[in-house]
């Protein structure tokens, strides 16, 4: 489940993308269909962000954080890799 994190709620107009920047405020830049929209800070409020979390602004206008999900994809991969090189060695 996601948290919440901010108090302010952001009302979204068609035509823009929004997202969190890197200084902790909402940003909305214009899509490709909105060419005469600016890109323009929104929110007032700001997000400090923490290590392992993913941030998004969820269906009701507020920024919200969840978990991320890194559950060791690449040690399973490197263990399939040795066995495959072990059998083509014993092929030949």
């Amino acid at each position: 489940m996601a948290e919440r994190m901010t108090r302010e709620n952001i009302d979204r107009e068609d035509g823009y993308l929004y997202y969190l920047g890197k200084d902790g405020y909402v940003w909305q830049t214009p899509m490709r269909n909105n060419p005469r929209g600016r890109k323009s800070k929104v929110g007032s409020e700001r997000v400090r962000r923490e290590d392992g979390y993913l941030y998004f602004i969820d269906q009701k206008g507020y920024v919200a954080r969840t978990k991320m999900n890194r559950r060791g994809r690449i040690s399973g991969s490197r263990s399939r890799r040795s066995s495959v090189r072990r059998s083509s060695r014993r092929r030949r």
